[in-house]
């Protein structure tokens, strides 16, 4: 997208009510709460290093009777607990919820009780993975054949058939080798509308592409036999989305300089994958904006060169001019260092009709500012299918104080019944929204 066309989006999408823009979007978690909203434009943002770069990791605490905070009208309510940091959420056509319990290398499968409010069965459904992650049903409708699941180097597949909350028989390897060791280490997976490709985010091994050194037989001949944008060097398919036969052949890069696609999601209306994404550190507290943007085939999203645009990273000064002018511009911008995961696009019945075809996207939570930001679910506003660059707070809460916090938000899934649900790592929770 180019900047002209992102403004007349953010034009056409604007809402009567107030707005955090410039200075006052960047704020910190004590602006949060639920139907804040912001809007955060490339023109607003600082020079590089206009603050000071700072290591303030959070300390995670019991939560004791904490409850987040949802906009009224809503519900929110503890509906599992005691779980091992449970990540990325995904939803069966019976409504079983399947969930990654990443550290633990396993996958989990509940089945909640009639009326979705109380979970009825909680089964282990696959172990001995490698840090599994993202997972997806395939093909897409309501009789899948197969549960995929990427784990950091890999991705593998158990039969499925709708209702298993055991898997029949061990996994498939499908992709035998994603680039891992060194990193971000999460791994999503979708599968286009058509069930024709399986699309994987591999985030990047560093923060900002340091130590990289030269393509192999120099850059120009990288540039020409390779797509727009690709790294090389132990960056080498990183920092992109890959797109693979649903067998694993067929391998491509899909898009690149998406520094960390921790979250995938297919918009229903375009049949387009969108990411959501961790951008780089050491540039300051308002540097850079992590972002929620739709991922076009054969994009170059600035990685590690450039950043929102044709802002040069400074680490990087003149390395690659032949990119200036290539780089496509995200869609929505959210507070920098907000560490944006799991998201989900809206499509029950259950949310008032403005609710539908939005995104949810969790924010797992800052480390890399002065002044915390994230530790939240955000809404990711649409108008007739386009970000309007606005997002709400949506479910808040989760920060005690300056110094810690007791929930991390990490995925988010909508619920056969309508409802949104969102896992958070911290104190190994699931939560359930409903209006």
């Amino acid at each position: 997208m180019t900047l002209a066309a992102w403004m007349l989006s953010v034009c056409a999408g604007a809402q009567a009510e107030p707005v955090l823009q410039g200075k006052d979007a960047f704020g910190s978690w004590q602006a949060d709460k639920p139907g804040v909203v912001r809007l955060i434009r490339p023109q607003d943002l600082p020079k590089p290093g206009a603050s000071p770069s700072v290591a303030n990791a959070t300390r995670v605490v019991a939560r004791g009777s904490a409850v987040p905070q949802v906009p009224q009208g809503f519900t929110i309510e503890l509906l599992a607990d005691g779980l091992s940091s449970p990540r990325v959420l995904r939803v069966a056509p019976n409504g079983d919820i399947f969930v990654a319990e990443t550290g633990a290398g396993r996958i989990r499968a509940l089945r909640l009780e009639e009326g979705g409010a109380k979970v009825a069965t909680n089964e282990i459904y696959a172990t001995g993975l490698n840090r599994p992650f993202g997972m997806a049903f395939f093909p897409n409708g309501d009789n899948p054949q197969w549960l995929y699941v990427a784990n950091t180097g890999s991705v593998v597949r158990f039969p499925y058939r709708v209702g298993d909350l055991k898997a029949p028989a061990k996994a498939e390897t499908v992709v035998a080798s994603l680039l891992s060791g060194s990193g971000h280490s999460t791994r999503d997976i979708v599968f286009t509308p058509d069930n024709r490709r399986m699309l994987v985010s591999v985030g990047s091994a560093g923060n900002a592409g340091d130590g990289m050194g030269n393509p192999p037989g120099g850059l120009e001949a990288w540039s020409k036999a390779q797509p727009l944008g690709a790294p090389w060097g132990y960056e080498a398919e990183r920092a992109a989305v890959l797109a693979f036969a649903p067998d694993g052949k067929d391998r491509k890069l899909y898009a690149t300089g998406i520094r960390n696609c921790v979250g995938l999601a297919i918009q229903p209306q375009t049949g387009l994958p969108w990411c959501s994404t961790n951008e780089r550190d050491g540039l300051g507290d308002d540097l850079v904006p992590d972002y929620v943007t739709s991922v076009k085939e054969g994009a170059f999203y600035g990685w590690p060169w450039f950043y929102i645009g044709a802002n040069e990273d400074p680490r990087h000064p003149g390395a690659r001019p032949d990119l200036k002018d290539k780089v496509t511009l995200p869609d929505v911008l959210v507070q920098s260092h907000s560490a944006s995961l799991g998201m989900a696009f809206y499509q029950g019945t259950q949310f008032p009709s403005e609710y539908q075809g939005d995104a949810f996207a969790a924010e797992h939570g800052s480390w890399n500012r002065s002044r915390r930001t994230g530790y939240k679910v955000i809404r990711i506003r649409m108008k007739d299918a386009k970000p309007t660059g606005e997002y709400e707070d949506f479910v808040t809460g989760f920060v005690v104080n300056d110094k810690e916090v007791w929930g991390r938000p990490v995925g988010v899934a909508v619920a056969k019944d309508g409802a949104l649900l969102i896992s958070e790592d911290g104190n190994g929770t699931i939560w359930r929204v409903t209006h």
